[in-house]
């Protein structure tokens, strides 16, 4: 009797360690909450999509643990960049770009590259829109080129976010096309950036859709142009006479100049395959929401996602792009 109990015992004991053996491997999720980074100060493009993405994965449920949104945006970004870098392995980090990825290490020198973070996904590709105040008689950007032309150098402020960052890149290219030097004004953040036309405390501003969008709701402010060579596919009116589709490319308008940002996903260096993939897999349940649909079309988002390779690839060839854009602007570090 003994010997049938210990061959049941030890029959039971193989089966259990066979299903144990052969029953897939748990998926990894997140035991904590998850840090979001914003290399950026509040009220821009990427703290908005950044704050965004926390209430809707919230609302929806499908996290295990909150997001948390972190702004880091001291030295241009490199604070939140160098602090994503060296959190070697850490599962429970992401951190959003925009074009400051390539152009603060290029400017500064700061020790840090793109490849010393895990690229996880483009989201989206995000436009920038040459705006006015509403109480301006440009109507149009060849109005508004005209009107530079025919002043002094050093007559009309732009104002942008950071310095030899992106907004201050696509400032030097319209210089370069009118033959005028602008008064390029630094502040913090795109919202800033926004309050201080609506303020008239400049005269233009390079903003991104979803970082002035309210304002021109209101009738504050007014797009002349898109600096994409396509017009945006949006037709569902947000003034009374206008959606985004109806403001015209800027090349269209006399002004050759093309600029678009990137709004992508990384990791820190070190982090598993389990891990990326849990957030590849959040960011295509949030992709399917109806919530994200609006999201992209309030904020005329370009709608362009990459992973992998391909994801990697397109990184590489941004870099050089803004390598060669530096460069000419005279804005690379010696």
């Amino acid at each position: 009797m003994k010997l049938k109990n210990l061959i049941r015992a030890t029959q039971t004991a193989v089966v259990l360690a066979m299903a144990s053996f052969l029953a897939p491997a748990q998926a990894w999720e997140p035991t904590k909450p998850i840090e979001f980074v914003v290399p950026a100060g509040t009220g821009g493009g990427a703290d908005q999509m950044a704050r965004f993405l926390q209430g809707v994965v919230a609302k929806n449920k499908l996290s295990p643990q909150p997001i948390i949104v972190v702004n880091k945006s001291g030295g241009a970004g490199a604070e939140g960049f160098l602090d994503v870098k060296g959190d070697k392995g850490n599962g429970h980090k992401i951190i959003i770009t925009l074009s400051n990825l390539f152009t603060t290490p290029l400017a500064t020198g700061v020790p840090f590259n793109w490849r010393d973070m895990t690229p996880v996904q483009m989201l989206a590709l995000d436009q920038f829109i040459l705006w006015v105040h509403s109480d301006t008689p440009y109507k149009t950007a060849a109005d508004y080129m005209a009107a530079i032309k025919a002043q002094p150098d050093k007559t009309f402020k732009m104002g942008g976010t950071g310095s030899k960052q992106e907004d201050q890149i696509i400032t030097v290219l319209m210089e370069k096309s009118t033959g005028k030097k602008m008064i390029y004004i630094p502040l913090k953040g795109g919202g800033d950036v926004a309050v201080q036309l609506v303020g008239k405390h400049i005269d233009s501003t390079v903003n991104n859709p979803i970082e002035a969008e309210t304002h021109w709701r209101s009738g504050a402010l007014r797009p002349l142009c898109v600096f994409d060579k396509d017009k945006l596919p949006y037709k569902t009116k947000l003034t009374a006479t206008q959606s985004w589709n109806d403001i015209p490319t800027c090349t269209s308008a006399g002004l050759p100049v093309e600029y678009l940002m990137l709004r992508g996903i990384f990791m820190p260096p070190g982090v598993s395959d389990d891990q990326v993939k849990f957030y590849l897999d959040l960011f295509k349940k949030v992709s399917a929401l109806p919530e994200w649909k609006a999201f992209m079309e309030e904020g005329a988002f370009k709608q362009t996602t990459l992973t992998g390779k391909d994801y990697f690839e397109w990184l590489g060839k941004a870099e050089q792009q803004h390598r060669e854009l530096m460069r000419e602007a005279g804005f690379l570090a010696n």
